[in-house]
């Protein structure tokens, strides 16, 4: 007797998920809504591949050499290293080097697609995630920044965010002036310092002080060692990010980098963004290490409440800034950039809870009932010339009875059901069901022997009529 084969568990590995017809049509409808924006700038798409070459990924991104560490590789058939794209701003400067002599200076275009992170999946934490990026290559004055900025708050009204968000902005050039200020030279002491100075919404001035000298124990006892400075070098940080004390330190670094700032708001002054939309911030700290001057996050300002139950921020939901350096690992001669990434998934949620992303009901077929299995070539060209006149419409190929086909169409979400049945088809006629205003009626009838009898929202019509009538019932639902 043959052993019966072993089954495979359906497993989704961690840090990944399905995505259901609502979920897509959802999202769509969001990255419709950004796309009209980016493309009012004058930004145009452009589409790079999943896999690149892990040297083109470099070490921005990843803490380390090994192909695996913070990215998902593999060898190709000629023993070169290849990586799933880590995020949407390496290929591009790639793209934007290979391809330098005939793309137009500065080159503005935006991207969207799916990005990977081979690290520890958690809540909220995965390993596939959409990302949506604009970027512009070639443009070296803060003119481009501001115009991000602009674009950013111009996306986050378009979504129905209106005094919701504000844009914080900074500038790395401040950041490192104010480090060199204090005499903070060593680079992991100033990576120490960057992380304490991004927790300050989190743990407040006390909290970041803590953190830029001996370190700060958490309510559960955890000891978070910190940078190390003492109490002159921590106060210059502070005052340097607009914490109070003496903001008198100065640098040519530091005095570039307000020199910017100040350029900067000028601009959104004269644009009409004031400090309800776009705010200079100097405690704003963006993580990548590639940032070469202002860096810039979209904060929304709603409260929601975390695992824990208590009320915080919801926060960031993208952010950006000037990378003067990327490309130019591609080419001998400087090539400034700036941009700014959107968390799909994350915005995603957000406009769920403020009701700015409605659960969108993927539009589902109109659905041909098969009655008589020998007429399968009748219900062929029912269907046949719904689709000809661009209705979306497919018969049933199963091979259960009516009630079943009924239950079907219902999970299908169909607007409507056409029934052909041999009394029908002797008087030349089709019966079509409203399933959506089926559905209403339904809710008046106290049983369902009574709502049979009643055939709510089904009519008979002329075989002829089938298009229109079709028609107008998905109309009417489209405008309910």
């Amino acid at each position: 007797m043959t052993e019966p084969a072993q089954l495979i568990e359906p497993r989704l590995p961690r840090g990944l998920e399905d995505r259901t017809p609502q979920d897509i049509a959802a999202t769509e409808a969001m990255i419709a809504r950004i796309k009209e924006v980016y493309r009012r700038y004058g930004f145009d798409p452009v589409e790079t591949p999943l896999l690149e070459y892990t040297q083109t990924l470099g070490k921005f991104l990843p803490d380390t050499d090994r192909p695996n560490a913070g990215v998902f590789s593999l060898r190709d058939d000629d023993e070169q290293w290849m990586s799933l794209r880590y995020d949407l701003t390496a290929p591009l400067a790639r793209f934007f080097a290979q391809n330098y002599d005939r793309l137009p200076k500065p080159y503005r275009s935006y991207r969207q697609g799916y990005v990977f992170r081979n690290e520890k999946p958690g809540p909220g934490r995965f390993r596939q995630f959409m990302q949506f990026d604009a970027d512009t290559v070639g443009a070296a004055g803060p003119e481009a920044d501001a115009e991000m900025c602009m674009m950013m708050a111009d996306t986050m009204d378009a979504l129905g965010l209106a005094g919701k968000y504000v844009v914080r902005v900074n500038n790395r050039k401040v950041l490192d002036g104010v480090l060199e200020a204090a005499g903070v030279v060593d680079a992991g002491q100033k990576l120490t310092v960057l992380r304490a100075i991004d927790k300050l919404d989190k743990f407040g001035v006390e909290g970041v002080r803590l953190l830029l000298g001996a370190g700060r124990k958490d309510e559960s006892g955890d000891f978070t060692k910190g940078a190390g400075l003492d109490d002159r070098q921590a106060l210059i940080v502070l005052a340097g990010i607009g914490q109070g004390g003496d903001s008198s330190a100065q640098s040519a670094r530091l005095d570039e980098g307000r020199a910017e700032l100040a350029a900067m708001q000028s601009l959104f002054d004269a644009a009409g963004y004031g400090p309800d939309r776009i705010k200079i911030d100097p405690s704003v700290v963006r993580g990548l290490e590639y940032y070469t001057g202002p860096v810039f996050e979209i904060e929304l300002t709603f409260a929601v409440r975390n695992e824990k139950g208590e009320q915080v921020v919801f926060g960031s939901v993208g952010g950006g800034g000037r990378y003067d350096g990327l490309v130019s690992r591609f080419r001998a001669d400087p090539v400034p950039a700036t941009g700014f990434s959107i968390g799909v998934s994350r915005l995603a949620h957000a406009l769920k809870l403020t009701g700015n992303l409605p659960a969108h009901e993927a539009d589902g077929p109109v659905v041909v009932l098969v009655m008589d299995r020998d007429q399968v070539a009748s219900y062929q060209a029912i269907v046949s010339e719904l689709r000809r006149a661009g209705i979306r419409a497919e018969m049933y190929l199963g091979s259960s009875g009516m009630n079943a086909q009924m239950k079907y169409a219902n999970r299908r979400n169909a607007p409507a059901v056409v029934i052909e049945g041999s009394n029908e088809r002797a008087q030349g006629v089709l019966t079509i069901k409203d399933m959506i205003a089926g559905a209403e009626a339904a809710r008046n009838f106290t049983d369902n022997a009574t709502m049979r009898a009643a055939r709510p929202a089904q009519v008979n019509i002329p075989r002829a009529d089938l298009v229109k009538t079709v028609r107008d019932i998905i109309g009417a639902g489209a405008q309910g």
